[in-house]
């Protein structure tokens, strides 16, 4: 009995040195997979929390103000004083065109300005003529009523029949005096309604040339950069003509997000903005509005679902996001670039 324990005992003394890296093989897959379960739990904890915490997107950009500069009047163009990616401030001149037309026409309507402020001169003096003569006809034909009431009251056998013929003729006359005045100084008073009208399209003609000639210059409407400048000096342009545009200096970010998400966005949560353009920086945001309609509704072909091939989609509606980050003017932000919004639909 105790040889065959001596031999049990160097039997296992001899095979324990090979023996170990054979039980350390057959635990090592048991490790790895212990080891990516722990990173697959730890990976799914972290995105949901992640997901319960924040709404999402990659189908986002940058939009802003895009101004189109066109001419809102014929004529060469003069001068260019801006440069294509040139940042100009509001009310920078853009485009001057050639004004020699303008100026001729502002002198024009100038001058007859000035013919109708003398024509109503003349009308109103002519008023006060009419008037006048009125006044007179009317005191003629007092006294022609007096004339004529005296002979009246006269003993028929104190006067000739002629006498008392003669004063109501002249009394027939100065009432048709009076007549003839009055319609004169309605005459008078018609021309000079005439001519004060006159000289008020006058003055419109001054204006619409004064504005004809301001439209000569271009200006820019807003703050912001040139971009596609394709005016030239010489050009002969012609209204609606596009010369240019101007992008805005305000950016905002459009984010479509599943129609699906949109109950847990509010207008006033808090937003965090990458950019493509801007890796590894995240700018601040709020939501400011989420739009009353999907992106398919205001498409040049909306979808008809009234047929019998219908296959529901999961719609897409833009969510608006502003900017609240000052960091934002150091970086060449432009409209259309790329933009993954992260919005925290559950506070810290």
């Amino acid at each position: 009995m105790d040889g065959i324990s001596e031999q049990q005992a160097a039997a296992r003394e001899t095979a324990t040195p090979a023996d170990a890296p054979q039980r350390g093989r057959s635990r090592r897959p048991f490790l790895i997979l212990a080891l990516v379960l722990l990173v697959l739990v730890g990976a799914g904890v972290i995105y949901w929390l992640h997901a319960r915490n924040f709404a999402t997107t990659d189908d986002a950009q940058v939009d802003g103000p895009i101004h189109r500069i066109a001419a809102r009047i014929s004529g060469q163009v003069e001068s260019v004083p801006v440069h294509q990616n040139e940042h100009v401030e509001k009310g920078q001149v853009l485009v001057v065109l050639d004004s020699g037309t303008e100026r001729v026409a502002v002198d024009r309507a100038l001058a007859k300005r000035a013919q109708a402020e003398a024509d109503v001169g003349t009308r109103r003096a002519d008023v006060a003529q009419a008037a006048a003569n009125a006044e007179v006809a009317q005191a003629n034909l007092l006294k022609a009523r007096q004339d004529a009431a005296r002979y009246r009251r006269v003993d028929p056998q104190a006067i000739t029949r002629t006498n008392l013929d003669a004063a109501n003729a002249a009394l027939q006359a100065a009432q048709a005096k009076v007549g003839a005045a009055q319609q004169q100084v309605t005459g008078a008073k018609a021309g000079l309604v005439a001519v004060q009208a006159a000289l008020r399209a006058a003055d419109v003609g001054v204006e619409n040339a004064k504005l004809q000639i301001g439209y000569t210059i271009i200006r820019a409407p807003a703050a912001g950069f040139i971009a596609e400048r394709t005016v030239r000096t010489g050009n002969v342009v012609s209204p609606g003509n596009g010369l240019m545009a101007l992008v805005g200096d305000r950016y905002w970010v459009t984010a479509n997000y599943k129609e699906t998400e949109l109950g847990r966005i509010r207008p006033g949560q808090h937003v965090r903005v990458y950019l493509d353009a801007v890796p590894g920086i995240g700018f601040h945001g709020v939501v400011t509005s989420i739009q009353r309609g999907t992106g398919s509704v205001f498409s040049l072909l909306p979808a008809e679902n009234a047929t019998g091939n219908y296959v529901k989609i999961v719609q897409r509606v833009p969510v608006r996001i502003s900017f609240d980050d000052k960091r934002l003017a150091h970086y060449a932000i432009a409209p259309g670039m790329s933009a993954e919004p992260y919005i925290r639909i559950r506070a810290k």
